[in-house]
């Protein structure tokens, strides 16, 4: 299996400063205190966490649906990643993964087991077993 690679680059204090990251393929972006603890323009670690969850979940809930014979059409997943002050420590608390999937001919209550197995099994929430990760799933 492959080693995926990501650089990134701070210059300056940690409030007045800033940053730019880059992965192998291309993808990259700049980030600053603002971007990530407040609302300023830019990217963040945490949407970066988020994007990973939303899009290795999509995939793994393809793989399984598929495997129980009930190929999806769609899977349209979210992820909102949240950080936080804990014990005078920044901390990723919580992942709130939403998805809305077109599964023909699967029942809610199959659909619901299966994407809940698959947030526990898919390997971006496995490298992140110290958030708490919740679903919201649903059938369209």
């Amino acid at each position: 299996m492959p080693t995926r690679i990501a650089s990134a680059v701070w210059t300056g204090g940690l409030k007045g400063g800033s940053g730019t990251f880059e992965g192998e393929t291309g993808i990259g972006g700049a980030y600053t205190f603002a971007s990530r603890f407040e609302q300023a323009k830019g990217t963040n670690p945490e949407e970066l966490l988020a994007a990973a969850e939303a899009s290795c979940f999509s995939m793994a809930l393809s793989g399984a649906l598929e495997k129980n014979g009930t190929t999806p059409t769609r899977i349209v997943s979210s992820a909102a990643c949240t950080v936080e002050k804990v014990a005078d420590r920044m901390t990723v608390t919580t992942i709130v993964l939403t998805v809305k999937a077109t599964v023909p001919g699967i029942d809610n209550d199959t659909f619901q087991r299966i994407a809940n197995e698959t947030k526990e099994g898919c390997p971006v929430s496995r490298a992140l077993k110290a958030v708490a990760i919740s679903l919201k799933a649903e059938l369209v």
